[in-house]
């Protein structure tokens, strides 16, 4: 099968699900955020959001493709770009951390290592990029798919609490810690991404 990542642009934000591509949780505060969605713009407002971050930022996503078909992907931004992350009790995101926000991979392909495949790939992104850390609000209680990742899966990925609370703990996954994945990253990508362009070895921050 041939499966790749690619970043998240307008041109390839309809490959989401629906709910995500609409959904603008993170995007904005929750008062803006219920007037968006009473109002019917928050699509709009999501196409707003990712073009604004695009151009005063760089690459906020990546799209997981399989044969051409879109069965995944990861969405990341700077706190100052998150409002929502304020409305947490565990708030805020530390100055030297890029916040990852949300993720989704399609059911019939889940437990396949996607998941941590696509973090590793952003780590690698922002470590190019001299950002220090990758920070996320985990949902210690989670359920169903949902706009907070679950606790248990950011835990299994690499990141650890750095502020615990029972519902939503704060985790962090420091990205001088994702140099001692370079094996793993390189031999997961060539079992799920098949032949990959192998990079230079990434020096510490």
């Amino acid at each position: 099968m041939g499966r790749r990542l690619v970043p998240l642009t307008l041109d390839n934000l309809p490959d989401l699900p629906k709910r995500c591509r609409t959904c603008v949780f993170w995007e904005l505060d929750p008062v803006s955020g219920e007037a968006a969605l009473k109002a019917g713009r928050s699509e709009r407002e999501k196409k707003s959001w990712i073009s604004a971050v695009l151009l005063e930022w760089g690459s906020c996503g990546r799209v997981v493709y399989i044969d051409d078909v879109p069965v995944g992907f990861v969405l990341y931004a700077p706190p100052a770009y998150v409002p929502r992350s304020t409305a947490f009790p565990t708030s805020p995101v530390s100055a030297d951390a890029v916040q990852l926000m949300t993720g989704w991979i399609t059911p019939g392909y889940q437990g396949q290592g996607l998941g941590r495949v696509m973090v590793q790939t952003v780590a690698k992104d922002l470590l190019r990029r001299d950002v220090r850390a990758i920070e996320a609000f985990g949902d210690a209680r989670w359920r169903e798919p949902a706009c907070v990742l679950p606790a248990d899966h950011l835990l299994a990925v690499g990141f650890k609490i750095v502020r615990p609370h029972p519902r939503y703990p704060r985790l962090r996954l420091e990205l001088r810690t994702a140099l001692s994945w370079k094996e793993n990253v390189e031999l997961a990508l060539d079992r799920l991404l098949g032949a990959v362009k192998k990079e230079p070895v990434l020096r510490p921050l």
